[in-house]
């Protein structure tokens, strides 16, 4: 793309986030606003940057938010913040990563609350910055970005409230975790193709790949091997992400009405968090945005298995 071309491309990007602000500050008709403020929603990893402002602007639309982090300390007081303003917010501690902490949280949930009917899996952890690209710590990325997004899905399945608006699952993600991304994409043709076909694509190929790019990087192998070259273990675990999402939607669409469990992922962009060095391009709050109109989509609107980013449709 010459200059010419990206200053177009810059151009149309910042008239769509203008767009974008703009039908954020519209309000919600009475029939688009399917939720009460009974609905419950969960969002992991909610203490800070963009968790907390999905937290936040979903509490603001007058749902009940279980708010939850690792860090009790900090988790409780967001919490308590966000309840400064009046809002409907609650707080709880999880570890996406232990199977022990999920499932006293999944306990906890159904004594309380009997289930949920939105769930946004946001917790996740990235270890590199700038032009860093250390695989250091990859056991631990993809133990927490991918497994324990895989984890909290798999308990809490059956813990989605029926209802005839759907139940949602949101996996917050990346556009780095793009199969066949421009810039960044799975360098192993014959993995790639596996990857974009339906058909070939299971749970056994997705924990495969982790898997093999986690014994690559003990051997010491992975820079060789066409894995993505840009964060690469944090790229690895979102393409999991990304592709696990599409293999649930799969697995749920068969559920009858008024059981129906609508499962997406998204990017919110490069955001200014501590995640990215506060590096970013956009603020939390507008990487929030598209989470939330994900996860509040009028019945009519609904879809399941997509990838999205800004508001639209992206491809995986």
């Amino acid at each position: 793309m010459g200059k010419q071309g990206k200053e177009r491309a810059k151009a149309r990007r910042e008239q769509r986030l203008q767009e974008i602000s703009r039908l954020r500050k519209l309000p919600y008709s009475s029939v688009e606003r399917w939720w009460s403020s009974e609905t419950v929603a969960v969002v992991t990893g909610a203490n800070r940057g963009i968790g907390y402002e999905i937290a936040h602007q979903l509490a603001v639309h007058g749902l009940r938010v279980i708010l939850t982090a690792r860090d009790a300390d900090r988790g409780r007081a967001a919490a308590d913040g966000l309840r400064g303003e009046g809002l409907n917010v609650e707080f709880r501690q999880l570890d996406v990563s232990r199977p022990d902490s999920v499932e006293s949280f999944a306990k906890w949930i159904a004594e309380k609350y009997g289930g949920l009917d939105i769930m946004v899996n946001n917790a996740g952890v990235n270890f590199n910055t700038g032009a860093n690209n250390s695989v250091e710590f990859a056991e631990e990325v993809i133990a927490t970005n991918y497994f324990g997004t895989k984890r909290m899905i798999e308990i809490f399945i059956s813990m989605m409230r029926p209802t005839t608006s759907g139940a949602r699952i949101l996996n917050v993600s990346s556009r780095l975790g793009r199969v066949n991304g421009r810039r960044n994409r799975v360098g192993d043709m014959t993995l790639r193709e596996q990857l974009l076909k339906d058909d070939c694509l299971s749970e056994e190929l997705i924990d495969d790949m982790a898997a093999n790019f986690l014994c690559q990087v003990k051997e010491g192998t992975w820079a060789s091997n066409e894995w993505p070259q840009m964060y690469t273990d944090y790229s690895v675990s979102k393409l999991a992400v990304n592709l696990y999402t599409r293999l649930m939607a799969r697995r749920l669409a068969d559920r009858p009405e008024g059981h129906k469990i609508y499962i997406n992922c998204y990017c919110p962009g490069w955001v200014k968090t501590a995640m990215t060095g506060w590096a970013g391009n956009a603020s939390a709050e507008e990487g929030a945005d598209t989470g939330v109109w994900i996860a509040l989509l009028p019945c009519q609107q609904l879809t399941t298995g997509k990838f999205f980013a800004e508001r639209r449709e992206i491809s995986f």
